[in-house]
C-alpha cells in the first residue's frame, strides 16, 4: 500500500480540462518544484554522453532523463483522458507544455481583456 502524497492529490483534484489551464499550470509548477523536476522545463537536455564521457556527464544526463520522464508522468496523469491521448506520444515534458500553452494559454489574456473592457465601460450612477 502506498502512502498518501499531498502533491499528487493536488493534481488529481485539479485535472486539466481546458478552461482551467492557468490554475492547473500553477498547481503543476508547485508539484514539479517540490519534486525537483521543474528544471527540465527550463534546461535543454544534455547531449547523450559518449563512451568517453565522465561519470558526472553520465549522471547529469541520466538525472535529466529521469526528471523529464517523471514530469511527463505528472503532466499526463493530471489531464483529461482526451488530452492524455493527444499528448502521450510527445517526447518531452517541455513539448507537452508548449502544445498546451498554444491550445489554452491565450484564455487568460482574453479573460483579462474582457474584464478591462467591462471595467472601462462601467459608468458611475449619479448621486
Amino acid at each position: 500500500m502506498t502512502a498518501f502524497n499531498p502533491l499528487t492529490a493536488i493534481l488529481t483534484q485539479n485535472k486539466l480540462e481546458g478552461p482551467n489551464y492557468v490554475d492547473w499550470k500553477r498547481n503543476l509548477d508547485i508539484v514539479l518544484i517540490a519534486e525537483e523536476y521543474k528544471f527540465v522545463l527550463d534546461e535543454v537536455c544534455p547531449e547523450k554522453p559518449g563512451d568517453d564521457a565522465t561519470d558526472d556527464e553520465q549522471k547529469a544526463y541520466q538525472k535529466w532523463i529521469k526528471a523529464d520522464e517523471m514530469a511527463r508522468c505528472y503532466i499526463l496523469a493530471s489531464m483529461s483522458n482526451v488530452l492524455q491521448h493527444q499528448h502521450q506520444s510527445m517526447e518531452s515534458a517541455y513539448d507537452i507544455l508548449e502544445n498546451l500553452k498554444e491550445m489554452f494559454g491565450d484564455q487568460n489574456r482574453a479573460a483579462k481583456q474582457t474584464a478591462m473592457k467591462a471595467l472601462l465601460n462601467t459608468k458611475m450612477v449619479e448621486g
